[in-house]
């Protein structure tokens, strides 16, 4: 294949057919409901909650607003054990509603937080773990729930990557007390913006509702100190269009994914990362490491790949806890994150979207390949 002509990105959004979303926007122009909770948006969470085989969802406007609420929903305090290995929107939520970050190491295959680190970090001042499930990489669900249950914790999941992955046929939202969805626009699942929350029971879901609505539960009755998390109509229906196409979204990142591993498995110094037993994915992302027998640092294959028009994303590099506002936190010191900070160095995410062209997914692993030589 000859040079790409343009650019690559490591990620490019889903859109439904234009047609079709204007025939929602006409419902919407019809009826001049644009949020506070429309048709569409009570169709979209209870669409999305058959989909998921979740029983209750609240769906906001976008996954950082549905994870403060979240922490807020159980009246976290203190400090919560959560991972460096993550996007820095997992920390700042436990910041802004005044929660102290304990920062864990994370398991050197998946990237995800290693619960036989956990124990080890908890204190009398410990009050929930906030793991993710890292490129939807499913958590150590089971392990984490009993370390939470010995020590009377909450467990609140990141699950941001983690759209339709199940585990054992068992949607992986279903774990924890509560589980945090985005729909960002580079998300496998978008609506634009947006995000979710899903718990378990009724009350849960009722008190979340009055959360991101303010605290309103009439007119003239405000019952909690809530904010303006409330996904408008438009991503609504936006949303409903696009769970007509996920799975077929999914089943051709599948076979980017695929591709890739075939043709990357043999190259000496680079580890992808296998698919988890037992586990449905969703081939959000394509992470690889670059490992010292490679000809070239992870940074030097970054910028060459960058001159073949290939833009990669170092995801996640820096780790959250060597950012100023974390890195003078005692457990982001003196190398207690040495498997995050080594994962972190080495990381690079190729591209991965249901449009790939698979002869430029060819393409970026000859490059791969020809650097090494």
């Amino acid at each position: 294949m000859k040079e790409l002509s343009k650019p690559v990105y490591v990620t490019q959004p889903s859109l439904p057919d234009l047609n079709l979303f204007y025939d929602k926007l006409k419902v919407i122009w019809g009826s001049k409901w644009l949020t506070n909770n429309g048709d569409f948006h009570s169709d979209f969470e209870k669409a999305l909650a058959e989909y998921l085989g979740v029983k209750y969802i609240s769906v906001f406007t976008n996954g950082t607003i549905s994870l403060l609420t979240a922490l807020k929903s159980l009246k976290i305090t203190g400090e919560v054990i959560t991972t460096p290995y993550s996007f820095v929107a997992t920390t700042h939520a436990l910041k802004w509603n005044g929660i102290n970050p304990v920062f864990c190491d994370i398991d050197p295959v998946f990237g995800n937080l290693d619960p036989k680190k956990i124990e080890s970090l908890i204190t009398s001042k410990t009050k929930a773990l906030l793991p993710v499930h890292v490129y939807g990489n499913p958590a150590c669900v089971n392990e984490i729930q009993e370390i939470a249950d010995n020590f009377g914790l909450k467990v609140i999941y990141d699950a941001a990557h983690a759209f339709g992955v199940k585990i054992d046929g068992q949607s992986v939202l279903n774990y924890g007390d509560l589980s945090v969805l985005s729909f960002h626009a580079t998300k496998t699942f978008n609506t634009v913006e947006g995000g979710a929350i899903i718990c378990h029971n009724g009350k849960m879901k009722r008190h979340l509702e009055l959360l991101k609505n303010f605290g309103f539960s009439n007119e003239t009755t405000v019952l909690e100190v809530g904010i303006n998390g409330k996904m408008n109509e438009l991503q609504a229906a936006f949303g409903l269009l696009q769970l007509d196409l996920i799975d077929d979204q999914i089943r051709k990142r599948k076979e980017i994914s695929d591709l890739y591993q075939e043709l990357l498995i043999n190259i000496t110094g680079i580890q992808g990362i296998k698919d988890v037993q037992n586990s449905t994915l969703n081939y959000s992302y394509f992470p690889i490491f670059i490992k010292p027998d490679y000809k070239l640092s992870r940074d030097e294959l970054y910028l060459k790949l960058r001159d073949h028009n290939i833009y990669c994303r170092r995801y996640f590099y820096p780790l959250i806890s060597q950012f100023p506002v974390y890195s003078k936190i005692e457990s982001a010191c003196n190398g207690k994150l040495s498997i995050a900070s080594t994962l972190a160095e080495q990381v690079i995410c190729l591209p991965i979207y249901e449009g790939l062209d698979k002869d430029i997914v060819r393409f970026i692993s000859n490059c791969i390949e020809e650097f090494n030589n």
